[in-house]
């Protein structure tokens, strides 16, 4: 089935490999861990897979920008790299995958998948369905944010957060439809829109998604934070 998917595959345009990591993803027939700069002989074939999120051992979550992919573990670009041997959780495509960090480089990792993924259910996962439009992965991190309605502010809870939008708590129904403006602990001002609204929790949807390397940079100083005061309760 893979096939035709190679056929249509069309050469990348000139650019650093910083600049590629963040513009296309490889996934290869292959089921060995991708590895940097590797020359591979088997046929690849370019996807969508950009963003995905990564969950290591003690839950904490963070994007990740998934450079190579194959059935046997994955190449990303990370803001946290955790060290050779944690087990971690990959999603990507709603699908949720355990492994394990086999290599670390820079801001690189590689993961071995603990069984090898299916290719096509994977790939399939991303085929565009008429009036279906693929939701980011979403951080479960807990904050605090301000959301002005109007004239009208709210203190909430962040249950979640991505790229495109975020999930908060409590709101009112009669905000379903309203423009509205977020502001995050230590992001920038968002500007959207209220979705939906269920049992006083509402979705929000952004008018413009938040920059990658903006939130990742966000949830990587959380993280930080964390271990410090983990650190500093253990002493």
């Amino acid at each position: 089935m893979f096939a035709s998917l190679i056929r249509r595959k069309s050469p990348a345009p000139a650019q650093s490999e910083t600049d590629a990591a963040f513009e296309s993803t490889t996934v290869s027939l292959s089921t060995a861990v991708p590895r940097p700069a590797e020359r591979r002989d088997d046929e690849r074939i370019p996807a969508m897979l950009r963003v995905g999120k990564m969950v290591d051992a003690g839950g904490n979550q963070q994007l990740m920008r998934v450079k190579n992919m194959s059935a046997g573990g994955v190449m990303a670009i990370v803001t946290h790299v955790p060290p050779v041997g944690e087990p971690v959780r990959i999603e990507v495509s709603s699908q949720k995958i355990p492994g394990s960090i086999v290599w670390t480089r820079e801001d690189m990792v590689g993961v071995k998948f603990d069984q090898n993924v299916d290719l096509g259910e994977l790939l399939a996962g991303r085929k565009p369905r008429l009036g279906f439009r693929p939701r980011p992965p979403r951080l479960e991190i807990a904050c605090k944010a301000s959301v002005k309605v109007g004239k009208v502010y709210y203190t909430v809870d962040v249950h979640d957060i991505s790229l495109g939008g975020m999930k908060v708590e409590p709101i009112e129904e009669y905000c379903v439809g309203k423009k509205v403006i977020v502001v995050v602990e230590s992001l920038r001002p968002i500007k959207g829109e209220v979705r939906w609204y269920s049992d006083r929790k509402a979705g929000i949807v952004f008018d413009k998604a938040l920059d990658f390397d903006e939130l990742s940079e966000w949830v990587g100083k959380r993280l930080e934070l964390a271990s410090l005061k983990a650190a500093y309760r253990n002493n």
